[in-house]
């Protein structure tokens, strides 16, 4: 029996690069986000199921582990990738957009694991991995809404962990600290300087190698970063 995989906050980055990885070893993949629309050649590419949710609501999430037990049955793998940022000088910030920040990266993670987490204990095991970011960990000026959703993502991962590890469920962290390579988000990367930005493909290798660990020397956190990023 195939094994199955949830990629919430799916993208034409990082997410569709796991997805990929996924596809090639064998597992059924389901693809979500809030607007599904640009899904339809990844979802091509690796035999996936779309299916459209806000990850910020609570019944939707429910709707949308709903559809993907109709799907797939078992669940082994999520991944939560969602993130929003809103920048700007502190004094400037508005107050819904940090409220949106905060929902999109933190709160929308917490309701995606619990629903996993679910699963995953009835079932005695599964793997739940969070995409976090340079601002997991640092604060930067200009940054503050980004850096509270992400501190937070980092701080439900961690405990996530610590309760759910003894229950047979993988749970990791990825600090994806550096730029990554996107060309359909304007990131094509400078040939001048090769390997300056993170690539997406070698950032789901690391995923997959984190997901195939034995439970005896599981990772809780990895942090990526280009040979070129300072740290």
């Amino acid at each position: 029996m195939s094994k199955t995989a949830l990629i919430v906050g799916a993208g034409s980055g990082i997410s569709a690069a796991f997805a990929r990885a996924l596809a090639r070893d064998g597992y059924r993949v389901a693809l979500s986000a809030r607007s599904t629309d640009k899904l339809a050649g990844l979802a091509q590419e690796t035999g996936a199921t779309v299916i459209a949710a806000d990850a910020t609501k609570a019944d939707a999430v429910k709707a949308l582990f709903a559809e993907v037990d109709r799907a797939l049955g078992r669940l082994d793998v999520v991944l939560f990738n969602a993130s929003y940022r809103t920048r700007g000088p502190f004094l400037d910030l508005a107050p819904d957009e940090v409220a949106k920040t905060l929902a999109v990266s933190a709160f929308a993670g917490f309701l995606v694991g619990q629903e996993a987490a679910r699963r995953m204990v009835a079932q005695g095991g599964g793997a739940i991995f969070f995409t976090g970011a340079s601002a997991s960990v640092k604060g930067y000026a200009q940054s503050a809404p980004f850096a509270m959703g992400k501190f937070a993502l980092r701080g439900l991962s961690q405990s996530m962990a610590r309760e759910l590890q003894g229950k047979g469920i993988h749970v990791a962290h990825f600090v994806i600290d550096g730029g990554v390579r996107n060309a359909a988000r304007g990131r094509p990367g400078d040939p001048a300087a090769p390997d300056s930005l993170l690539d997406p493909e070698a950032i789901a290798q690391t995923y997959m190698a984190v997901l195939k660990q034995p439970r005896s020397a599981w990772s809780l956190e990895v942090e990526l970063r280009p040979w070129v990023e300072k740290f």
